[in-house]
């Protein structure tokens, strides 16, 4: 719920229709559907991933696709074309199709930063949490690497601490 918020936020930011900023909102939240196909072991291990469990996690993206594929609804279409590119990186080094530039589809560029700020600012069984100015300033470093600077310029409008209140239901 937090990415979904977070990306609804940036989509907003960006100036995409009410209509699309819903369906953001509603489709974000199911970007990591395909760890469901990722075993434990590797999702809650403690230290860094070795290069085999790296490539185990990476399978995820098309794993989500694959659960997500073929629906008529709106809101599943888009969560299906954002699981498979929300790892992919503007310089085109991310994963799995090594997408560059607006060749990623715009939601799977708006969630990857959602994505990332979310993970830096929570405890995972990797890491603890980071302070959101930390998280801010990597998010500014892997600006026109990682992340699409249009979405970078729109997340710096935000108020960044508020993306951490709790949601109300």
């Amino acid at each position: 719920e937090r990415v979904g918020r977070t990306a609804a936020l940036l989509a907003e930011q960006l100036g995409l229709p009410e209509e699309e900023v819903a369906l953001i909102c509603q489709a974000a939240p199911l970007h990591d559907v395909g760890k469901l196909g990722v075993l434990d072991s590797i999702l809650l291990k403690p230290g860094k991933l070795d290069p085999h469990e790296f490539e185990l996690m990476k399978n995820h993206t098309a794993l989500g696709g694959r659960i997500l594929a073929g629906s008529s609804s709106p809101a599943l279409r888009l969560a299906e074309e954002i699981a498979l590119t929300h790892h992919e990186w503007w310089d085109g080094s991310g994963y799995p199709r090594g997408m560059k530039g607006n060749e990623i589809p715009l939601s799977g560029r708006i969630v990857a930063l959602a994505d990332v700020f979310d993970a830096l600012t929570h405890t995972r069984p990797y890491k603890p949490a980071w302070p959101v100015a930390d998280a801010v300033a990597e998010i500014r470093r892997l600006s026109g690497r990682q992340f699409d600077p249009e979405v970078v310029a729109a997340f710096e409008r935000l108020q960044p601490a508020r993306l951490l209140d709790p949601i109300e239901t």
